[in-house]
């Protein structure tokens, strides 16, 4: 008797980038796609009923993103699975991804076969990074460096990202639920934490950081 098929549910705002990932893992003997999600809210209202048993998702979605999303999908089953396929290349969003529960992170630019393993990792209870990832991640353990951007709360975090995009407080407390007395409240804190005077200077850390592109 063959195994069940392993359940995934794809969670990313590009219907295009769903519809590929989707035809990918539909090529695989063992992996089976029984549902999609456009945003973040709409996987954290659909995946109880779904039951997959990896949650494969994007990090970088309008509305609550990626990290929140993982916040509150663990709140709801502490047990589920989650694996993130970013665009992002750079240690700092692996780390925090892991920080915030999920088992594995991917990079979109893998190769299918990646993506199939980081599956089958996440399914089996492991902790699955993309080797480039891993091996920079190693490099800067040993290397004992400490990043300034570690200090910043994960909601500190997703506010100085959109704050370095060049989103006003207003709009970020729109997109996040939360009155814009307490995004300058977050602001404040990020500037004491990072040393910087105006959002400019935030852009700035952040393209150096390699967290938006210049």
């Amino acid at each position: 008797m063959s195994n069940p098929k392993i359940k995934v549910m794809l969670v990313d705002d590009h219907t295009v980038v769903r519809m590929g990932f989707k035809l990918l893992l539909q090529g695989s003997e063992d992996i089976h796609v029984i549902g999609e999600a456009q945003s973040g809210e709409d996987a954290v209202k659909q995946f109880q009923d779904l039951a997959p048993d990896v949650l494969v998702l994007d990090i970088s979605m309008p509305g609550i993103g990626g990290l929140e999303t993982i916040a509150r999908v663990l709140a709801k089953a502490p047990q589920q699975k989650i694996l993130v396929l970013s665009a992002h290349e750079d240690v700092m969003h692996a780390r925090r991804v892991l920080k915030a529960g999920a088992a594995g992170y991917v990079t979109k630019r893998s190769a299918a076969e990646v993506l199939m393993q980081a599956i089958r990792a996440v399914h089996k209870g492991q902790v699955y990074l993309e080797p480039d990832i891993a091996q920079a991640m190693a490099v800067e353990q040993v290397s004992g460096s400490k990043n300034p951007l570690d200090a910043l709360t994960e909601k500190e975090f997703k506010v100085f990202i959109e704050l370095a995009k060049g989103r006003s407080v207003q709009e970020i407390a729109d997109v996040m639920s939360l009155s814009p007395r307490t995004i300058g409240t977050h602001l404040y804190n990020i500037k004491q934490k990072l040393g910087a005077g105006n959002s400019a200077e935030l852009a700035i850390i952040a393209i150096r950081a390699g967290l938006i592109a210049p």
